[in-house]
């Protein structure tokens, strides 16, 4: 029954990368090289299976209820609950943050010069992390004023007042360029931020600058040939996953214990995962796209990257409900965060698919393994499923979101193809020989394999596989330049994340272990459409079952508080 079968294709780099791209431009070269191309990505399966759906879905099947622009905000006095303490190494946390500001240990204005300190010297490290595209250093040093002024004056705006928090470069933030990664978007600045930026603004949060992502987010290594490829902090010389690389990897080199991510195929949960940090993409259209780059619609989310369970779900309720800016936003039940009140799993029913499950590297499903038993012992009851057609689904899956990305491109990529980088420019050659049927075929299939998953939910409360087949991989010296083409290995890192996009489910990401290199493993839950506050209760006592590592690269932005406050009194 489990029919997913590794995707094989020579890898490409280097010389070889600009050669095969030089000749899938030439039209009388192109049709002998491209059926090939079509097959090592399935695109005959997609063709060749039947479907007895005959209206296509064109976004998850669950945007039925009447549009209503007017449900209450989430309360943030939800997660008011005490933090028992983190074996391990320690994040700083939002809760950290506030502390410090509110005992006097620190101020914003502090924290916001250690900042831009600390990215500068990243910037100058060897070799450079490449993290934060822009900032402004006068902006941020502004936002910090206004902050510690709110602190000194007894009035705070909340939870996330003086946070540090760092935005991909997908999103717009007032004053800065979105250039979605490529070389030439964004000449002017954003004069507003996108919705989700201006609920954190509005709540305090000092909005670091924009951060590093794969171009356009069609990919999922952070190779970026305009930017620099995002290292590690776990490792500098590994990659860090996308396409919200810098998001993850800023928090977790200790820019801020916030992120704002986005995910159309994995690209908050991979990186989150391969920086061993915490990752949410929401059931689709719970959080506003409004000032997100249009990329790919029907797959498409924003969300939180954190340092902790708390902390994403801090950043969840402040952005999380309708935007009458965004229509597809409309259409959700109020969000709660209900679930996290209670302290352990019984009750819960946790599916696995067992051959899922262990289609991936030895060292990922041992972490797995050891985590899904942690869940077990907190009280949760691990049910045995099936789920049919999970390899057509990741077929169905690429053709609709290189077809939404070619879509959104084609105006840029007629008038100029040579400016993006040779790894996205190969995709969008071969998105361009798609035919319109192949996206529509997507669709139409669509309607039945989000009726697997729907079956399957109604046995289980959610289901449990690792996030990603293979830990952060060593970045190619040979791809660093102008990315490469490698099929096989972008297949490891997606296996287990695309279901959540093109079903539109929720899914979160957490820390489940590390492989014997010291590098981060995580397990992925995903949930029945908006109950991402399962999702969060879950993460949350699987957070409490695990030893947390230092990255090697990673900046204590509150270091010397406990020191000053005693001195104080």
């Amino acid at each position: 029954m489990y029919d997913v079968t590794p995707m094989k294709a020579p890898r490409a780099a280097g010389l070889l990368l600009r050669t095969l791209v030089g000749l899938l431009e030439q039209p009388a070269i192109a049709p002998l090289l491209v059926p090939k191309l079509m097959r090592d990505v399935g695109i005959d399966r997609l063709r060749q299976t039947p479907t007895a759906d005959p209206l296509p879905a064109v976004h998850p099947l669950f945007l039925g209820r009447t549009p209503d622009a007017s449900l209450p905000a989430l309360d943030p006095g939800h997660l008011a609950w005490p933090e028992a303490p983190r074996p391990g190494f320690a994040f700083e946390t939002s809760r950290d943050f506030t502390a410090a500001y509110r005992t006097g240990g620190l101020s914003p204005v502090e924290v916001a010069e250690r900042l831009v300190a600390r990215v500068r010297v990243d910037a100058e490290r060897s070799p450079a992390m490449r993290i934060v595209v822009e900032q402004h250093a006068a902006d941020l040093m502004a936002q910090a004023a206004a902050s510690a002024e709110r602190y000194r004056s007894g009035r705070p705006l909340g939870p996330l007042d003086g946070v540090p928090v760092s935005v991909k470069d997908e999103l717009d933030m007032a004053g800065y360029r979105t250039t979605v990664g490529t070389s030439f978007l964004g000449k002017q600045a954003a004069s507003a931020d996108a919705e989700v930026v201006a609920r954190l603004r509005a709540a305090g949060a000092l909005l670091v600058g924009k951060v590093n992502m794969h171009e356009i987010g069609l990919g999922v290594t952070g190779l970026n040939p305009h930017h620099g490829a995002v290292r590690n902090p776990y490792d500098p010389a590994r990659a860090t996953g996308g396409s919200s690389s810098g998001s993850a990897a800023a928090v977790a080199a200790g820019y801020g214990p916030i992120a704002i991510g986005a995910d159309g195929g994995g690209s908050i949960r991979i990186p989150a995962a391969h920086c061993g940090v915490v990752g949410l993409k929401a059931t689709y259209g719970r959080l506003s796209e409004h000032g997100a780059a249009p990329l790919c619609w029907s797959v498409a989310h924003v969300g939180p990257i954190g340092a902790t369970v708390h902390d994403v779900a801090l950043a969840y309720a402040l952005m999380a409900g309708p935007d009458a800016k965004d229509p597809n936003s409309l259409y959700q039940p109020a969000p709660s965060l209900q679930e996290l009140e209670r302290a352990d799993l019984r009750g819960i029913r946790l599916g696995v698919y067992q051959p899922w499950f262990e289609d991936a590297e030895p060292a990922v499903v041992a972490a797995c393994r050891t985590m899904l038993e942690a869940l077990e012992a907190a009280g949760a009851e691990i049910v045995a499923i099936e789920i049919p057609e999970l390899g057509l689904l990741n077929i169905a899956h690429t053709v609709t979101i290189v077809s939404e990305m070619l879509a959104a491109h084609a105006p840029y990529f007629r008038a100029h193809p040579e400016a993006y980088g040779l790894d996205t420019r190969l995709n969008l050659i071969l998105a361009r020989h798609l035919q319109a049927t192949d996206y529509l075929l997507a669709q139409r299939h669509r309607v039945r394999l989000c009726g697997h998953f729907e079956r399957v939910l109604g046995q289980v409360d959610a289901i449990v596989t690792p996030t990603t087949g293979c830990p952060a991989h060593v970045l190619p010296a040979d791809a660093l330049a102008e990315g490469e083409s490698n099929l096989e290995l972008l297949d490891r890192i997606m296996r287990f994340v695309r279901v959540a996009n093109f079903t539109g489910l929720p899914a979160i990401s957490f820390p489940a272990g590390y492989d014997p290199h010291g590098m981060p493993i995580g397990l992925q839950v995903i949930g029945r459409a908006w109950q991402e506050d399962l999702l969060l209760r879950i993460a949350l006592a699987g957070e409490g079952a695990l030893e947390r590592r230092a990255p090697q690269v990673h900046h204590r932005l509150l270091e010397g508080i406990g020191e000053r406050v005693l001195s104080s009194t």
